[in-house]
């Protein structure tokens, strides 16, 4: 299991409710959260085998930033 933590710029659950399908229905994803109150809008995801840039890739299709942060 891996926790990767992301900057974006999804600022309202408008835009977290955007990504949610996608984040929701990956199988590899085993949770998800998003801090509105950080100055980053950080993604944390928990999950199993994927990689930080697919995580990102879903996320900038759904027409959003998404930077994996080190």
């Amino acid at each position: 299991m891996e926790i990767f933590v992301f900057k974006t710029n999804l600022t309202n659950h408008y835009h977290i409710n955007k990504v949610k399908p996608a984040l929701n229905l990956h199988s590899q994803i085993i949770q998800w959260n998003v801090d509105l109150q950080d100055c980053d809008k950080v993604l944390r995801v928990v999950s199993n085998k994927i990689a930080a840039p697919e995580i990102e890739a879903l996320i900038n299709n759904a027409g959003y930033f998404c930077k994996e942060l080190q």
